[in-house]
């Protein structure tokens, strides 16, 4: 598996087939660890991090934890492949700072993948569709066992796993779920919830995570502090939230349908049209219109485009795919065109 060849594959987590997909887009757990008798990444030297480097991609490769995994040291890439992997929820924005000596490893269906020397020396990630915590699990806890066979990881019997950042210790557990909460946007509960979770542990964050906002009626909620806390209390937790969540967009949506049909059913239309019709279009913009019209596929109201339609269309509109898939490096202005021919395609075909 080469690089540019994930262009043209579909994303695991985005194939819009899981459990409660209309409203969960999906759902990650991830873990950090510290290669024991290592220096960690925020005091290291440029040849702490090298070896780190190369010892974790040899344990990772040698374990078979990831199958047919694309290995990619990160001073191999250039910004726009970087910014690539970020838009597909591979590697997070804070990778890409300071990329000496970090990695990236992708396996099959870019289900799971690694970053190496991020804020920790290795981040274990599985994502998949919809809202399945305890089998995202499940695969993180089993690909952690067959690398912990190569890598010795930095551990003590009364802390637990040792992390960079205090809030991670313990576990080193970060569970999180992407949904789409039209309907709670559109009646202005959306700040009572998120003021009840806060409450709760939970921190909520934009599209693409920490230090990203909001855009399109997405939000990924996570748990905010690992230390004390087990595993499955975190999973649990978590798990019991997002169901309450899941329910209430629902009854919303359904009240909505009853009482407001015809001002969705003309905010979807006219979200249909202008990505029929339009010209030029920018990301953010891209994002809420096919918000809305994902909203109306669930209302039935749209019925001849499917969820993984528009959740494909979610990803390839963003800027590094639009510039990798014409091959070449474009200003904004140039993006937002070719945005707009990409939507009208891709509206004709499905």
């Amino acid at each position: 598996m080469k690089l540019n060849e994930l262009l043209a594959s579909s994303t695991g987590w985005l194939k819009g087939n899981g459990p409660k997909d209309d409203i969960v887009l999906s759902t990650r757990v991830r873990i950090a660890r510290n290669l024991d008798g290592r220096v960690y990444v925020d005091r290291a030297t440029d040849e702490d991090r090298k070896d780190t480097l190369n010892s974790a991609m040899e344990g990772i490769k040698k374990s078979d934890a990831l199958g047919d995994a694309l290995f990619l040291p990160l001073a191999d890439l250039d910004e726009l492949d970087k910014t690539f992997l970020v838009e597909r929820h591979l590697m997070s924005r804070e990778h890409l700072t300071d990329a000496g000596y970090k990695g990236v490893v992708i396996g099959e269906k870019e289900i799971c993948s690694v970053m190496v020397n991020e804020e920790d020396h290795i981040r274990l990630q599985v994502m998949m569709s919809g809202f399945d915590i305890m089998k995202t699990w499940k695969m993180v806890d089993d690909a952690e066992n067959k690398i912990s066979k190569f890598l010795k990881f930095d551990y003590s019997h009364r802390f637990g796993y040792l992390t960079s950042c205090p809030t991670n210790t313990g576990t080193g557990l970060r569970a999180s779920c992407m949904l789409h909460l039209a309907a709670l946007v559109m009646t202005g509960q959306i700040e009572n919830v998120f003021n009840g979770i806060s409450k709760l542990g939970m921190t909520i964050r934009g599209f693409y995570g920490e230090g990203t906002e909001a855009v399109g009626d997405f939000f990924q909620i996570s748990n905010q502090v690992a230390l004390g806390h087990s595993e499955m209390d975190i999973l649990d937790n978590l798990e019991r939230i997002i169901s309450k969540i899941i329910e209430r967009e629902k009854d919303t949506r359904k009240k909505l349908l009853s009482s407001k049909k015809g001002e969705i059913a003309d905010r979807v239309e006219r979200s249909l049209e202008t990505l029929r019709t339009t010209r030029i279009i920018t990301s953010n913009e891209t994002i809420k219109l096919l918000s809305a019209i994902r909203l109306g596929i669930d209302m039935e109201i749209v019925s001849d485009i499917s969820l993984s339609g528009i959740n494909e269309m979610l990803l390839l509109t963003q800027p590094a795919h639009l510039q990798k898939s014409v091959g070449k490096n474009a200003q904004p202005y140039e993006r937002d065109m070719k945005r707009a021919d990409f939507i009208r395609q891709k509206l004709g075909s499905l």
